[in-house]
């Protein structure tokens, strides 16, 4: 059980310090909203301050204004999310290797990104990924971390319901 607590720990950590130290490069070295080329036509840095929930979700147009209670509603459902998942990971068995990874690399986005929110109110978002004029929203290394993480919820509850429709073996 202790191995299992510590690499589920070790997940995380190492998300949210990948997310914070790119953010901190991005506010560091790019300069607000002006798109930096990484591979053109697909791929830029354009850095932008996020006061919705991941991938701009709920964000409202920019008026200067600081909306306190988005802010305080974001921050408390992500503390509450880090409780329910640090719970939940716990409750995993043995062999559930890929869940609890998944519950890392959840946990590790959304406490980066409320670390964010503590500090400045807003999130920090840095990646913009575009077809030509296609764009996507701008995210960050702890929004990619949650979509990596749900991934593989989903692909360990394919394969779970894939198990248990095979017949057992006989003795």
């Amino acid at each position: 059980m202790r191995a299992r607590i510590l690499i589920f720990l070790a997940i995380l950590a190492t998300s949210t310090g990948f997310d914070q130290a790119s953010k901190e490069w991005a506010r560091e070295s790019l300069p607000p909203n002006v798109p930096q080329t990484v591979i053109p036509g697909y791929w830029d840095w354009e850095l932008s301050k996020n006061p919705g929930a991941a991938f701009s979700v709920l964000a409202t147009p920019g008026d200067g204004q600081s909306h306190t209670g988005l802010h305080v509603l974001f921050g408390i459902v992500a503390a509450l999310a880090l409780i329910g998942i640090g719970v939940a990971a716990s409750r995993t068995a043995p062999e559930q290797r890929m869940r609890r990874t998944a519950y890392a690399l959840i946990a590790g986005g959304a406490l980066g990104n409320l670390i964010d929110r503590i500090a400045s109110g807003d999130v920090t978002d840095f990646v913009r990924w575009h077809v030509h004029g296609h764009m996507w929203p701008i995210f960050n290394v702890a929004d990619a971390a949650l979509v990596i993480g749900v991934a593989l919820l989903l692909v360990e509850g394919v394969q779970t319901r894939r198990k248990s429709r095979l017949p057992e073996p006989a003795a």
